[in-house]
């Protein structure tokens, strides 16, 4: 996963765009009453219903060399022995 990021979703101040999917409508076939999740970052395989594809586990410690990813830094003994202050219900 932590590849897939660095290739796909790159770091930056300004907000990334979207993969470029197609360039032409796809053909789909809605069912009544099954929830569809359209794909609004393109990064999907078979376009264009959302699989999670895009999904990454941001910092909680806020101590990662890769912000905002995790990068397993809050598993070293400083972050595990501090005391959390704030919002702890994530």
């Amino acid at each position: 996963m932590d590849k897939y990021i660095t290739q796909h979703l790159p770091l930056s101040p300004e907000k990334p765009g979207p993969v470029i999917a197609s360039k032409k409508p796809f053909k789909a076939e809605l069912v009544c009453g099954k929830r569809h999740s359209w794909c609004t970052c393109g990064h999907r395989e078979k376009q264009p219903f959302c699989d999670g594809t895009h999904k990454a586990k941001l910092c909680g410690c806020k101590y990662t060399a890769n912000p905002p990813y995790c990068d397993s830094t809050h598993k070293q003994e400083f972050i595990q022995s501090a005391l959390l202050k704030g919002n702890t219900n994530f």
